[in-house]
């Protein structure tokens, strides 16, 4: 599995916990697979919730398809320039992350969500599915905070309106979860919103439906990852306490 040091307990651990470090699911989902009868163990059926395997060493197949789990999680917290795509590759030749990622490690990395092309700041990327599902999926409240510069001043009533009521757009009713007013000039505006939907180009939807442009949008958090000192381009891999932190954000359950 291309591991250079072996954990001991992913040596004998439980199966349901193996295909979920496989990102197939919850641990209650991979049960679920296990009691179908979808799971083979270097080819025997296995249905027992207690059985455990050698993470390393032996052959589990779902619905005959052989499956191998994350050992190595890598998440790395990138800074999007403006005009880059989020996308590992384009058919029209536009720039990609792949084309500023210069990351030589052995996982093999995937963007958690998109960023407008014309939008910068933070994305996350991983090898892990379980997790990248997770925080990009509204249903687990993940936050999003983004500062934008406006092309004329917010009146405070609109940025309350945003906030509270929220605007009708093509795809329903939609607000921010919060709102600040940041700079203040006689043409221009800088606000800071936060909100977790991921829906295409909300932030710039929900200012264009009360009359504003958005000029610039930088993202610059995620939960609790920050853009921090990043410049566009730049980039830098999260540590274990980050990495669990995110983890607890969206209700992972390290118990066996």
């Amino acid at each position: 599995m291309n591991v250079e040091k072996r954990d001991p307990e992913l040596e004998e651990v439980r199966l349901q916990k193996f295909l979920a470090l496989c990102s197939l699911g919850s641990r209650r989902d991979c049960e679920k697979l296990i009691e179908e009868g979808r799971v083979e163990v270097d080819g025997a059926l296995i249905t027992d919730l207690g059985a455990k395997v050698n993470a390393y060493d032996q052959k589990v197949k779902v619905d005959g398809s052989r499956v191998r789990p994350v050992l190595e999680k890598v998440v790395i917290a990138l800074y999007k320039p403006k005009n880059v795509l989020s996308a590992m590759d384009d058919r029209s030749s536009r720039p990609t992350l792949q084309d500023i990622l210069a990351y030589k490690g052995r996982a093999k990395l995937f963007h958690v969500g998109r960023l407008d092309y014309d939008s910068e700041g933070l994305i996350l990327m991983t090898n892990d599915g379980q997790l990248a599902n997770r925080l990009s999926h509204p249903r687990y409240g993940v936050e999003k905070t983004y500062v934008a510069r406006l092309d004329a001043p917010l009146p405070r009533e609109a940025a309350s309106r945003l906030s509270s009521r929220g605007v009708l757009l093509e795809d329903g009713w939609q607000k921010f979860d919060k709102i600040r007013i940041l700079k203040q000039g006689s043409h221009k505006c800088e606000v800071s919103v936060t909100l977790h939907s991921g829906k295409n180009r909300i932030v710039r939807r929900m200012f264009a439906a009360l009359g504003f442009r958005v000029e610039k949008l930088v993202r610059i958090r995620i939960g609790s990852i920050s853009l921090g000192g990043l410049k566009p381009g730049e980039y830098r891999e999260l540590g274990k306490a980050e990495i669990g932190e995110l983890e607890k954000e969206v209700g992972f359950d390290n118990c066996d």
